[in-house]
């Protein structure tokens, strides 16, 4: 991990268009930009690790990382993988406990550090950030529960259709410089690298798809979302 020399402008921007700090005074932006740091990671490298105190809010300025817990039989399950804007570990900043998952580059990263402290102290001070706070975990909290709901209602073939839905097209064949494998396909599903090999296979004999070379190509929209939603 490096830390990076970054302007103050460049914080203020970041924090502008960020979901949660989006309509804050321009003093409330700039007390949090004094407490803002920009680190590099790279391929590979461990932002933080589960069960760590928190350091702050995480938002991605270049770069992919997975969120990802472990088993007590060593098996990985990826939550989400986040892209370039997006941001993690909220939850420890906002309730002031550990981290609950780690969080793995998948590429060189870059990320900008809020300090948790600096986030709290706002939240404390300015109830419409308390409300927008509010709303985005509201929002976070949703996706939990369609993540559970998928999983008690749908075969492993449902989801990762809908997953191959959700994925761009470039890292499903790799043409972006990063390609799923079958065993983050399977951690993301929460099964193991067998079960997603035959499920492919499924999808590909309906059309679906098409599987080669740890490349995955959609043929067919369609029937792709057919399997996404089997009982319509």
């Amino acid at each position: 991990m490096q830390t990076l020399k970054i302007n103050q402008l460049e914080k203020l921007k970041t924090l502008a268009v960020n979901p949660f700090f989006q309509g804050l005074s321009e003093i409330s932006l700039q007390e949090l930009a004094v407490n803002m740091s920009l680190r590099r990671f790279e391929r590979g490298e461990v932002l933080f690790w589960e069960g760590d105190a928190c350091a702050g809010l995480h938002i991605l300025q270049k770069g992919s990382v997975k969120l990802f817990r472990i088993s007590p039989l060593g098996r990985q399950h990826i939550f989400r993988v986040l892209q370039e804007g997006e941001t993690c570990n909220e939850v420890p900043v906002f309730d002031g406990g550990a981290n609950p998952v780690n969080v793995e580059a998948l590429e060189e990263t870059t990320a900008w550090v809020v300090d948790a402290k600096a986030v709290q102290a706002l939240m404390r001070k300015d109830p419409e950030f308390m409300l927008k706070t509010i709303e985005n975990l509201s929002n976070r909290m949703r996706h939990l529960v369609q993540m559970v709901s998928e999983m008690a209602f749908y075969q492993v073939t449902n989801r990762l259709a809908r997953l191959l839905t959700e994925i761009p097209a470039e890292e499903l064949s790799g043409a972006g410089g990063m390609r799923w494998t079958q065993d983050q396909l399977a951690a993301r599903l929460g099964t193991v690298r067998e079960v997603v090999a035959r499920s492919l296979r499924e999808l590909e004999r309906s059309g679906a798809i098409e599987a080669e070379n740890r490349k995955i190509i959609v043929k067919d929209k369609e029937v792709l979302q057919q399997w996404v939603q089997p009982w319509n």
